[in-house]
């Protein structure tokens, strides 16, 4: 069941990786295209690795599509479905994040914070 919940993670991150090799990042592609073999290791820092990377791809997806968009309108073209199916893109990557705030990936990767007992309370009477 984990393996469903990290395939958006998964997916994110070949896209990026896509993204950076067709922008001509031949060394951030390749980090980034390989950074799922990493979700194998079950450390908390993992987790927080790739919310930070997803967090920061779903905003380099959001400066493209301003930059592609200007682009377009500059030169009058039309640019609606572009910026559509960009900023898909870019919730898409930014929701993944949220994958690992569920319960099964808090697990496996140890970052369920430990719960406090609260005090009892001692009434004035």
């Amino acid at each position: 069941m984990n393996f469903v919940r990290v395939l958006s993670v998964i997916v994110s991150m070949l896209l990026l990786g896509a993204h950076f090799y067709r922008a001509g990042s031949v060394v951030v592609a390749s980090v980034i295209a390989a950074l799922p073999l990493a979700l194998l290791i079950r450390r908390a820092w993992i987790a927080r690795l790739f919310q930070v990377v997803l967090v920061l791809g779903a905003l380099e997806w959001c400066r493209t599509l301003f930059t592609i968009a200007q682009m377009r309108i500059a030169f009058d073209q039309p640019w609606w479905r572009m910026a559509l199916i960009l900023g898909a893109v870019a919730l898409f990557t930014g929701l993944s994040a949220l994958v690992f705030e569920s319960r099964g990936l808090r697990e496996r990767y140890r970052t369920l914070s430990r719960r406090v007992k609260p005090r009892r309370r001692i009434r004035d009477t």
